[in-house]
C-alpha cells in the first residue's frame, strides 16, 4: 500500500526540511541558504519516502519483521546508505550547475557532522510520522488542537465492515494464522479509506469502524464508493488470497450516518471516542446483513442525503426493528450493477450472505 498525502501535507514536508538546511548552512557556514536547502532535501526526503512505503516498500517490510536489534542496525544501514546517496547526487547536481566552488570530490562526500545532522533531522520527523500513522490523520490532529478535550455533538457517518465466516476460519486456520489473514484484510481497506477521506476508528475482533465528518461522506457519495472499492479490490485480488490462504475474505458492511458526542477520553492512554444512537444503530444494522442475506445495506436517513454513484443499484427492504430503538430503521441494500445499453443499472450478481459477528450485536 502507497500511503498518500495531502498536497498541504507535501508542502510542509519539504519546506521543513529545506527549512532546517538553510538554518544549518547559516549557522555553520554564516551563508549558503540555497545550497543548504539543496542537499537536505536530498538526503532527507529519500528517508522519509521509505518510511512511508513510497520506496523499497519490500525491503521495508523485510526490515521491519526483524528482531529489534537486527531492526536497528538495518535501519541505521538504510538511513546511512540513503544520506550518502542524496549527498554525492545533491553535490554532483550543484556542482555541474557551477554552484558549488569546491571540488567535485569534496562536494559529493559529507562530513560526520553533515550525517549527524542528517539523522537529527529525519528523526524527528519520522516520529511524527509514525505517532499519525498509528493514530490516524484526523485523529492526530484533533488530539494534537485538543479539539475534543470537551465534549463536542457534530454529525459522523460510520462504516461497520467485518469477516463473513471468521468462526470457522478461525478454526482451520489457528490463531495465528487467522491473525495473519486479519492483518492482510485490514490493510486491504487501509488504502480505499485514506482515497476517500474516511478514517479507521477501531478494529473489533475481525471487524473494522471506520467514519467521516458527515459532509465529506455524502460528497460525491465518497462512503458508498469506499465500500465497493474495498469489494473491489477484494476481488481483484481473489488469485492471491486462494493462493497464499485457499480463501477468499467475504465481507458484509453497513452504512448509517447521523448526530453523535465525540469525546477525548483516557489518562495514560488517550482515546477519541464517538457516543450516541447513530452508532449503535449503525451496528445494529450490520447485523441486518445475515438476517437479511445481503452484503451491503444502509439506512435510508443517509441514503435521502446523498446521490449514490450510477454503478450502484439500491433496493428498498422496507423497515425492520432495531434492537435498542424505538422506532423502526427503513433499510435499503446495495448492490454493484454494471451499466445497461439504455443508462440504467444492472445488478452484477447477487449479494453475499455471512454469519453475523456478536462483537457488534453486542453493543
Amino acid at each position: 500500500m502507497r500511503w498518500r498525502f495531502s498536497t498541504l501535507e507535501i508542502i510542509l514536508l519539504l519546506l521543513v526540511v529545506a527549512g532546517s538546511g538553510m538554518a544549518y548552512a547559516w549557522v555553520v557556514y554564516g551563508g549558503g541558504g540555497l545550497i543548504g536547502a539543496t542537499y537536505a532535501l536530498f538526503m532527507c526526503m529519500p528517508i522519509l519516502a521509505f518510511e512511508r512505503h513510497i520506496i523499497f516498500r519490500r525491503l521495508y517490510r523485510r526490515i521491519h519483521g526483524s528482531p529489534t536489534p537486527a531492526f536497528l542496525l538495518s535501519s541505521l544501514a538504510v538511513y546511512f546508505l540513503f544520506v550518502n546517496v542524496g549527498y554525492a547526487a545533491a553535490g554532483l547536481l550543484l556542482h555541474v550547475a557551477g554552484v558549488m566552488r569546491e571540488s567535485r570530490t569534496d562536494a559529493m562526500l559529507p562530513s560526520l557532522n553533515v550525517l549527524v545532522y542528517a539523522l537529527a533531522t529525519s528523526g524527528p520527523i519520522i516520529f511524527v510520522l509514525r505517532v499519525r500513522e498509528l493514530l490516524g490523520r484526523d485523529v492526530f490532529l484533533s488530539l494534537l488542537t485538543g479539539r475534543y478535550r470537551k465534549p463536542v455533538q457534530e454529525e459522523r457517518v460510520f462504516l461497520f465492515i467485518d469477516l463473513a465466516g471468521s468462526t470457522s476460519l478461525a478454526e482451520r486456520f489457528g490463531d495465528l494464522r487467522m491473525q495473519e489473514y486479519l492483518g492482510k484484510l485490514f490493510a486491504a481497506m487501509a488504502d480505499p479509506v485514506l482515497r476517500y477521506g474516511g478514517s479507521i476508528d477501531d478494529y473489533v475482533g475481525d471487524a473494522a469502524v471506520i467514519t467521516w465528518p458527515y459532509d465529506r461522506a455524502v460528497a460525491d457519495a465518497a462512503c458508498i464508493r469506499c465500500v465497493f472499492d474495498i469489494l473491489e479490490q477484494i476481488e481483484a485480488d481473489a488469485h492471491r488470497w486462494r493462493k497464499d490462504y485457499g480463501e477468499v475474505p467475504r465481507l458484509r458492511a453497513a452504512l448509517h450516518g447521523g448526530t453523535i458526542v465525540a469525546a477525548e477520553i483516557g489518562v495514560d492512554k488517550h482515546k477519541i471516542t464517538y457516543f450516541g444512537d447513530t452508532v449503535n444503530t449503525t451496528a445494529r444494522l450490520e447485523g441486518l446483513c445475515r438476517t437479511l442475506d445481503r452484503q451491503v445495506l444502509i439506512s435510508a436517513d443517509l441514503l435521502r442525503r446523498l446521490r449514490p454513484p450510477v454503478f450502484v443499484r439500491a433496493e428498498d427492504l422496507g423497515e425492520h426493528e432495531v434492537k435498542g430503538r424505538g422506532q423502526k430503521l427503513a433499510v435499503l441494500s446495495l448492490t454493484a450493477g454494471s451499466l445497461s445499453g439504455d443508462g440504467a443499472t444492472e445488478p452484477a450478481g447477487e449479494p453475499v450472505g455471512s454469519p453475523a459477528v456478536e462483537a457488534f450485536t453486542s453493543l
